[in-house]
Protein backbone atom coordinates (compact mmCIF):
# COMPACT_ATOMS: atom_id res chain seq x y z
CA UNK A 1 0.00 0.00 0.00
CA UNK A 2 1.36 3.42 -0.97
CA UNK A 3 1.71 6.35 1.42
CA UNK A 4 -1.12 8.07 -0.47
CA UNK A 5 -3.44 5.14 0.19
CA UNK A 6 -2.51 5.01 3.87
CA UNK A 7 -3.15 8.72 4.30
CA UNK A 8 -6.51 8.41 2.53
CA UNK A 9 -7.59 5.47 4.71
CA UNK A 10 -6.71 7.53 7.79
CA UNK A 11 -8.91 10.34 6.46
CA UNK A 12 -11.79 7.88 6.12
CA UNK A 13 -11.56 7.18 9.86
CA UNK A 14 -11.47 10.92 10.63
CA UNK A 15 -14.44 11.49 8.33
CA UNK A 16 -16.42 8.78 10.12
CA UNK A 17 -15.65 10.32 13.52
CA UNK A 18 -16.65 13.76 12.26
CA UNK A 19 -19.93 12.38 10.86
CA UNK A 20 -20.76 10.77 14.22
CA UNK A 21 -19.94 13.95 16.07
CA UNK A 22 -22.18 16.07 13.83
CA UNK A 23 -25.02 13.56 14.27
CA UNK A 24 -24.95 13.99 18.05
CA UNK A 25 -27.96 16.19 19.01
CA UNK A 26 -26.08 17.52 22.02
CA UNK A 27 -23.25 18.80 19.81
CA UNK A 28 -25.41 20.68 17.32
CA UNK A 29 -25.74 23.79 19.47
CA UNK A 30 -22.13 23.99 20.63
CA UNK A 31 -19.66 26.68 19.61
CA UNK A 32 -17.52 24.01 17.94
CA UNK A 33 -20.28 22.90 15.55
CA UNK A 34 -19.59 25.40 12.69
CA UNK A 35 -15.89 24.54 12.65
CA UNK A 36 -16.62 20.81 12.67
CA UNK A 37 -19.08 21.29 9.82
CA UNK A 38 -16.35 22.96 7.75
CA UNK A 39 -13.87 20.20 8.57
CA UNK A 40 -16.42 17.55 7.57
CA UNK A 41 -17.03 19.26 4.23
CA UNK A 42 -13.27 19.48 3.60
CA UNK A 43 -12.80 15.79 4.41
CA UNK A 44 -15.73 14.84 2.19
CA UNK A 45 -14.01 16.40 -0.84
CA UNK A 46 -11.33 13.71 -0.63
CA UNK A 47 -12.96 10.83 1.26
CA UNK A 48 -16.04 10.40 -0.94
CA UNK A 49 -14.09 9.90 -4.20
CA UNK A 50 -11.64 7.65 -2.32
CA UNK A 51 -14.46 5.41 -1.13
CA UNK A 52 -15.73 5.28 -4.73
CA UNK A 53 -12.18 4.34 -5.87
CA UNK A 54 -12.09 1.55 -3.28
CA UNK A 55 -15.47 0.27 -4.46
CA UNK A 56 -14.21 0.19 -8.04
CA UNK A 57 -11.11 -1.68 -6.88
CA UNK A 58 -13.25 -4.38 -5.27
CA UNK A 59 -15.38 -4.66 -8.39
CA UNK A 60 -12.26 -5.01 -10.51
CA UNK A 61 -11.16 -7.92 -8.32
CA UNK A 62 -14.49 -9.64 -8.84
CA UNK A 63 -14.36 -9.07 -12.60
CA UNK A 64 -10.82 -10.37 -12.78
CA UNK A 65 -11.98 -13.61 -11.16
CA UNK A 66 -14.77 -13.90 -13.74
CA UNK A 67 -12.25 -13.89 -16.58
CA UNK A 68 -11.58 -17.56 -15.83
CA UNK A 69 -15.21 -18.34 -16.67
CA UNK A 70 -15.56 -18.77 -20.47
CA UNK A 71 -19.16 -17.57 -20.36
CA UNK A 72 -18.37 -14.41 -18.36
CA UNK A 73 -14.98 -13.53 -19.84
CA UNK A 74 -16.30 -11.22 -22.57
CA UNK A 75 -18.45 -9.26 -20.12
CA UNK A 76 -15.59 -8.92 -17.63
CA UNK A 77 -13.10 -7.74 -20.25
CA UNK A 78 -15.61 -5.15 -21.45
CA UNK A 79 -16.21 -3.75 -17.94
CA UNK A 80 -12.60 -3.74 -16.69
CA UNK A 81 -11.38 -0.85 -18.94
CA UNK A 82 -14.42 1.23 -17.99
CA UNK A 83 -13.70 0.79 -14.27
CA UNK A 84 -10.02 1.57 -14.71
CA UNK A 85 -10.92 4.79 -16.51
CA UNK A 86 -13.28 5.59 -13.67
CA UNK A 87 -10.50 5.01 -11.14
CA UNK A 88 -8.21 7.39 -13.02
CA UNK A 89 -10.90 10.06 -12.95
CA UNK A 90 -11.48 9.52 -9.22
CA UNK A 91 -7.75 9.66 -8.48
CA UNK A 92 -7.50 12.98 -10.34
CA UNK A 93 -10.41 14.29 -8.24
CA UNK A 94 -8.70 13.10 -5.05
CA UNK A 95 -5.38 14.70 -5.96
CA UNK A 96 -7.13 17.96 -6.84
CA UNK A 97 -8.93 17.86 -3.49
CA UNK A 98 -5.71 17.27 -1.57
CA UNK A 99 -3.90 20.09 -3.38
CA UNK A 100 -6.74 22.59 -3.14
CA UNK A 101 -7.27 25.08 -0.37
CA UNK A 102 -10.73 23.67 0.31
CA UNK A 103 -13.24 26.24 1.45
CA UNK A 104 -10.60 28.98 1.28
CA UNK A 105 -10.32 28.54 -2.51
CA UNK A 106 -14.04 29.23 -2.91
CA UNK A 107 -13.96 32.62 -1.22
CA UNK A 108 -14.25 36.04 -2.80
CA UNK A 109 -11.02 38.03 -2.78
CA UNK A 110 -9.67 41.54 -2.99
CA UNK A 111 -7.04 42.02 -5.70
CA UNK A 112 -4.74 45.03 -5.41
CA UNK A 113 -2.56 46.14 -8.34
CA UNK A 114 0.15 48.77 -7.91
CA UNK A 115 2.63 50.35 -10.29
CA UNK A 116 6.20 49.64 -9.20
CA UNK A 117 9.53 50.71 -10.66
CA UNK A 118 9.26 52.47 -14.00
CA UNK A 119 7.26 55.65 -13.56
CA UNK A 120 4.58 56.30 -16.19
CA UNK A 121 5.40 53.05 -18.02
CA UNK A 122 4.81 51.07 -14.80
CA UNK A 123 1.39 52.72 -14.41
CA UNK A 124 0.53 51.85 -18.01
CA UNK A 125 1.56 48.24 -17.39
CA UNK A 126 -0.60 48.14 -14.26
CA UNK A 127 -3.44 49.22 -16.55
CA UNK A 128 -2.62 46.31 -18.89
CA UNK A 129 -2.86 43.88 -15.96
CA UNK A 130 -6.19 45.38 -14.95
CA UNK A 131 -7.60 44.86 -18.44
CA UNK A 132 -6.20 41.33 -18.53
CA UNK A 133 -8.08 40.43 -15.33
CA UNK A 134 -11.19 42.26 -16.55
CA UNK A 135 -11.26 40.00 -19.62
CA UNK A 136 -10.11 36.74 -17.99
CA UNK A 137 -12.12 36.61 -14.76
CA UNK A 138 -15.62 37.22 -16.21
CA UNK A 139 -14.85 34.51 -18.75
CA UNK A 140 -14.48 32.10 -15.84
CA UNK A 141 -17.75 33.26 -14.30
CA UNK A 142 -16.37 35.78 -11.80
CA UNK A 143 -17.33 39.43 -11.49
CA UNK A 144 -15.26 42.44 -10.43
CA UNK A 145 -16.43 45.31 -8.26
CA UNK A 146 -14.15 48.35 -8.19
CA UNK A 147 -13.12 49.47 -4.70
CA UNK A 148 -10.71 52.30 -5.37
CA UNK A 149 -8.50 53.57 -8.19
CA UNK A 150 -5.70 56.11 -8.52
CA UNK A 151 -5.04 56.79 -12.24
CA UNK A 152 -1.56 57.38 -13.61
CA UNK A 153 -0.66 60.76 -15.07
CA UNK A 154 -0.36 59.36 -18.62
CA UNK A 155 -2.81 56.50 -18.33
CA UNK A 156 -2.97 53.24 -16.47
CA UNK A 157 -3.03 53.21 -12.69
CA UNK A 158 -0.75 54.07 -9.83
CA UNK A 159 -2.88 51.67 -7.79
CA UNK A 160 -6.28 50.04 -8.05
CA UNK A 161 -8.28 47.47 -6.08
CA UNK A 162 -11.23 45.22 -6.92
CA UNK A 163 -13.46 42.91 -4.95
CA UNK A 164 -13.85 39.72 -7.01
CA UNK A 165 -16.89 37.47 -6.44
CA UNK A 166 -18.54 34.41 -7.92
CA UNK A 167 -17.70 30.78 -8.70
CA UNK A 168 -16.00 29.50 -11.83
CA UNK A 169 -16.68 26.36 -13.86
CA UNK A 170 -14.33 24.32 -11.65
CA UNK A 171 -16.08 25.39 -8.46
CA UNK A 172 -13.34 27.85 -7.52
CA UNK A 173 -13.96 31.28 -6.10
CA UNK A 174 -11.78 34.32 -6.70
CA UNK A 175 -9.23 33.19 -4.09
CA UNK A 176 -8.68 29.91 -5.91
CA UNK A 177 -8.54 31.40 -9.40
CA UNK A 178 -6.20 34.25 -8.42
CA UNK A 179 -3.92 32.37 -6.03
CA UNK A 180 -1.02 32.33 -8.50
CA UNK A 181 -1.12 36.06 -9.31
CA UNK A 182 0.42 37.34 -6.09
CA UNK A 183 3.85 38.91 -6.52
CA UNK A 184 5.91 41.09 -8.83
CA UNK A 185 5.07 41.26 -12.54
CA UNK A 186 7.82 42.60 -14.83
CA UNK A 187 7.31 44.05 -18.32
CA UNK A 188 9.89 44.54 -21.06
CA UNK A 189 8.86 46.69 -24.04
CA UNK A 190 9.56 49.88 -25.99
CA UNK A 191 7.52 52.76 -24.50
CA UNK A 192 5.62 55.00 -26.93
CA UNK A 193 7.74 57.94 -25.75
CA UNK A 194 11.05 56.14 -26.49
CA UNK A 195 12.52 57.80 -29.60
CA UNK A 196 15.55 55.48 -29.84
CA UNK A 197 13.49 52.28 -29.80
CA UNK A 198 15.16 50.99 -26.66
CA UNK A 199 13.47 48.33 -24.53
CA UNK A 200 12.60 49.49 -21.02
CA UNK A 201 11.90 47.31 -18.00
CA UNK A 202 9.15 48.27 -15.58
CA UNK A 203 7.20 46.49 -12.85
CA UNK A 204 3.83 46.25 -11.18
CA UNK A 205 2.82 44.29 -8.11
CA UNK A 206 -0.27 42.24 -7.37
CA UNK A 207 -1.71 41.22 -3.99
CA UNK A 208 -4.60 38.77 -3.59
CA UNK A 209 -6.39 38.89 -0.23
CA UNK A 210 -9.05 36.21 0.43
CA UNK A 211 -12.15 37.77 1.93
CA UNK A 212 -12.33 37.34 5.69
CA UNK A 213 -15.56 36.82 7.61
CA UNK A 214 -16.54 38.83 10.65
CA UNK A 215 -16.06 35.74 12.82
CA UNK A 216 -12.49 35.27 11.59
CA UNK A 217 -11.38 38.80 12.31
CA UNK A 218 -13.40 40.99 14.62
CA UNK A 219 -12.99 44.73 14.08
CA UNK A 220 -13.44 46.58 17.36
CA UNK A 221 -15.17 49.95 16.84
CA UNK A 222 -12.70 51.66 19.19
CA UNK A 223 -9.84 50.55 16.90
CA UNK A 224 -11.33 52.21 13.82
CA UNK A 225 -11.12 55.79 12.63
CA UNK A 226 -13.77 56.29 9.96
CA UNK A 227 -13.83 59.46 7.88
CA UNK A 228 -15.79 60.50 4.80
CA UNK A 229 -14.82 62.69 1.87
CA UNK A 230 -15.91 63.60 -1.62
CA UNK A 231 -15.19 61.00 -4.25
CA UNK A 232 -12.41 61.80 -6.68
CA UNK A 233 -11.53 60.78 -10.21
CA UNK A 234 -13.71 59.99 -13.19
CA UNK A 235 -17.15 58.80 -12.31
CA UNK A 236 -20.84 59.58 -12.19
CA UNK A 237 -22.67 62.69 -11.10
CA UNK A 238 -21.99 61.95 -7.44
CA UNK A 239 -18.24 62.57 -7.87
CA UNK A 240 -17.04 65.61 -5.92
CA UNK A 241 -20.61 66.52 -4.94
CA UNK A 242 -21.38 64.31 -1.96
CA UNK A 243 -19.15 62.85 0.75
CA UNK A 244 -19.75 59.26 -0.32
CA UNK A 245 -16.12 58.10 -0.13
CA UNK A 246 -15.20 56.27 3.08
CA UNK A 247 -11.71 55.92 4.55
CA UNK A 248 -11.17 53.51 7.44
CA UNK A 249 -7.98 53.47 9.49
CA UNK A 250 -7.22 50.53 11.77
CA UNK A 251 -5.36 52.42 14.48
CA UNK A 252 -3.47 49.52 16.11
CA UNK A 253 -1.87 48.42 12.84
CA UNK A 254 -1.90 51.66 10.85
CA UNK A 255 -3.56 49.88 7.90
CA UNK A 256 -5.99 52.12 6.01
CA UNK A 257 -8.34 51.61 3.07
CA UNK A 258 -10.33 54.08 0.97
CA UNK A 259 -13.43 53.02 -0.95
CA UNK A 260 -15.09 55.61 -3.19
CA UNK A 261 -16.55 53.80 -6.18
CA UNK A 262 -20.12 53.38 -4.95
CA UNK A 263 -22.64 56.22 -4.93
CA UNK A 264 -23.77 55.33 -1.44
CA UNK A 265 -21.66 56.07 1.63
CA UNK A 266 -23.18 52.99 3.28
CA UNK A 267 -22.10 50.73 0.41
CA UNK A 268 -18.60 52.20 0.40
CA UNK A 269 -18.32 51.63 4.14
CA UNK A 270 -19.45 48.02 3.82
CA UNK A 271 -16.90 47.29 1.10
CA UNK A 272 -14.15 49.13 2.95
CA UNK A 273 -14.76 47.02 6.07
CA UNK A 274 -14.52 43.80 4.03
CA UNK A 275 -11.31 45.02 2.42
CA UNK A 276 -9.78 46.05 5.73
CA UNK A 277 -10.77 42.79 7.42
CA UNK A 278 -9.18 40.77 4.62
CA UNK A 279 -5.94 42.73 4.85
CA UNK A 280 -5.73 42.34 8.61
CA UNK A 281 -6.57 38.63 8.62
CA UNK A 282 -3.92 37.93 6.00
CA UNK A 283 -1.37 39.86 8.03
CA UNK A 284 -2.29 37.93 11.17
CA UNK A 285 -2.00 34.59 9.38
CA UNK A 286 1.45 35.54 8.12
CA UNK A 287 2.50 36.59 11.61
CA UNK A 288 1.33 33.33 13.12
CA UNK A 289 3.14 31.38 10.41
CA UNK A 290 6.29 33.21 11.57
CA UNK A 291 7.62 33.20 8.02
CA UNK A 292 7.29 36.89 7.26
CA UNK A 293 6.34 39.93 9.30
CA UNK A 294 5.13 42.34 6.67
CA UNK A 295 1.96 41.60 4.66
CA UNK A 296 2.76 44.04 1.91
CA UNK A 297 6.25 42.58 1.46
CA UNK A 298 4.81 39.06 1.49
CA UNK A 299 2.09 39.85 -0.98
CA UNK A 300 3.68 42.17 -3.48
CA UNK A 301 7.40 42.32 -2.79
CA UNK A 302 9.36 45.51 -3.12
CA UNK A 303 8.11 46.54 -6.57
CA UNK A 304 11.70 46.45 -7.82
CA UNK A 305 12.44 45.24 -11.37
CA UNK A 306 14.33 42.20 -10.06
CA UNK A 307 11.56 41.08 -7.67
CA UNK A 308 9.29 39.14 -10.01
CA UNK A 309 7.19 36.04 -10.46
CA UNK A 310 6.47 36.63 -14.13
CA UNK A 311 7.95 38.50 -17.10
CA UNK A 312 5.96 39.94 -20.02
CA UNK A 313 8.29 40.52 -23.00
CA UNK A 314 6.36 42.40 -25.69
CA UNK A 315 9.04 42.50 -28.44
CA UNK A 316 9.23 38.67 -28.34
CA UNK A 317 5.49 38.25 -27.63
CA UNK A 318 6.67 36.05 -24.75
CA UNK A 319 5.41 35.46 -21.23
CA UNK A 320 7.40 33.51 -18.64
CA UNK A 321 6.36 32.38 -15.17
CA UNK A 322 9.60 31.97 -13.24
CA UNK A 323 8.12 29.86 -10.43
CA UNK A 324 7.10 26.94 -12.63
CA UNK A 325 9.44 27.46 -15.59
CA UNK A 326 6.55 27.94 -18.01
CA UNK A 327 7.00 30.02 -21.18
CA UNK A 328 4.45 30.88 -23.83
CA UNK A 329 4.78 32.83 -27.08
CA UNK A 330 1.30 34.29 -27.26
CA UNK A 331 1.57 37.26 -24.92
CA UNK A 332 -0.95 39.21 -26.99
CA UNK A 333 -3.60 36.54 -26.32
CA UNK A 334 -2.65 36.34 -22.66
CA UNK A 335 -3.00 40.10 -22.15
CA UNK A 336 -6.38 39.83 -23.91
CA UNK A 337 -7.55 37.48 -21.15
CA UNK A 338 -6.61 34.03 -22.51
CA UNK A 339 -4.89 33.02 -19.26
CA UNK A 340 -6.19 29.49 -18.66
CA UNK A 341 -3.10 27.69 -20.01
CA UNK A 342 -0.79 29.43 -17.55
CA UNK A 343 -3.28 28.91 -14.72
CA UNK A 344 -3.32 25.17 -15.48
CA UNK A 345 0.50 25.03 -15.54
CA UNK A 346 0.71 26.73 -12.14
CA UNK A 347 -2.02 24.49 -10.69
CA UNK A 348 -0.31 21.32 -11.98
CA UNK A 349 3.01 22.40 -10.50
CA UNK A 350 1.40 23.19 -7.16
CA UNK A 351 -0.45 19.86 -7.13
CA UNK A 352 2.73 17.88 -7.82
CA UNK A 353 4.67 19.65 -5.06
CA UNK A 354 1.89 19.22 -2.48
CA UNK A 355 1.34 15.55 -3.28
CA UNK A 356 5.08 14.83 -3.13
CA UNK A 357 5.27 16.08 0.46
CA UNK A 358 1.73 15.31 1.64
CA UNK A 359 1.53 14.04 5.22
CA UNK A 360 -2.19 13.30 5.21
CA UNK A 361 -3.23 16.69 6.61
CA UNK A 362 -6.04 18.71 5.05
CA UNK A 363 -5.65 21.71 7.36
Amino acid sequence: MSDLHRHLDALVARHRQSTERLADPGFAGSSEYPGELRRHARLSEVVEPWLAWRAAERELGELDALRTDPEMRALAEEEIPRLRDRQRELLATIEAGVASGGEADRRPAVIEIRAGTGGDEAALFAGDLVRMYQFWLPGRGLRLELLNASPGERGGYKEIAFLVKGTDREGLGASGVLRFETGGHRVQRVPETEAQGRIHTSAATVAVLPEATEAEFVLRPDDLEITTQKSGGAGGQHVNKTESAVRILHKPSGVAVLCQEERSQVQNKEKALKWLRSRLLQAEQERLAASRSDLRRTQVGSGDRSDRIRTYNFPQNRITDHRVGWTGYALDRFIAGDCDELFSACASDQRARILADWDGSLD
